[in-house]
């Protein structure tokens, strides 16, 4: 004898349970998203204070300055050291890994040398395009200004060492508009 189909049972009660599902799993993600956004928003907001600190030591304190950059200004961010200390730039520019895929973080002091340059993030190929966040690639940076006289590509990371220099030269243009 065979089974003849009821489209209640068949149809309607399963897409019914799915939707019941759906929205109790929709509902417990949002409330362990308020619950852990505040956490998450509160430990980024001290790495990146670490991070300004790191390439700006002298600084006391920051505060971040609104700036009107040109467009094609890799720089997402400009505070001001709030001792006078110089500036820190926050970077995204285009990478090896592709567009907007490196973050870096630059500080210039007042006297428009860089104290320190990091990577934050980046999309570059391992053991290639990534020896820009090695120290010997960052170093060079050190005490240079807008020139960048001296300071080399990577052989064998050409373009993710041409972006990070670009990342950088971006931060003076910023420079020059907020001192």
């Amino acid at each position: 004898m065979t089974k003849s189909s009821n489209v209640k049972t068949d149809f309607v009660q399963p897409i019914l349970i799915l939707t019941v599902i759906c929205i109790v799993a929709s509902a417990l993600l949002a409330w362990i998203n308020g619950i852990t956004k505040p956490i998450i928003d509160e430990t980024e907001a001290k790495i990146a204070a670490e991070a300004r600190l790191e390439v700006l030591p002298e600084a006391d304190d920051f505060t971040q300055v609104e700036v009107a950059l040109p467009d094609g200004s890799f720089v997402t961010e400009v505070y001001k050291a709030n001792n006078g200390a110089g500036y820190v730039f926050m970077i995204t520019c285009n990478g090896y890994g592709g567009k907007n895929t490196m973050n870096l973080i630059c500080g210039i002091d007042g006297d428009g040398k860089i104290v320190a340059s990091k990577t934050l993030s980046h999309a570059e190929t391992a053991g290639l395009g990534s020896k820009t966040t090695e120290p010997d690639f960052r170093n060079q940076f050190v005490g240079q200004d807008a020139s960048l006289a001296g300071v080399d590509t990577i052989s064998g990371a050409t373009f993710s060492s041409n972006y990070y220099i670009e990342g950088i030269q971006s931060a003076f243009e910023a420079f020059e508009i907020v001192k």
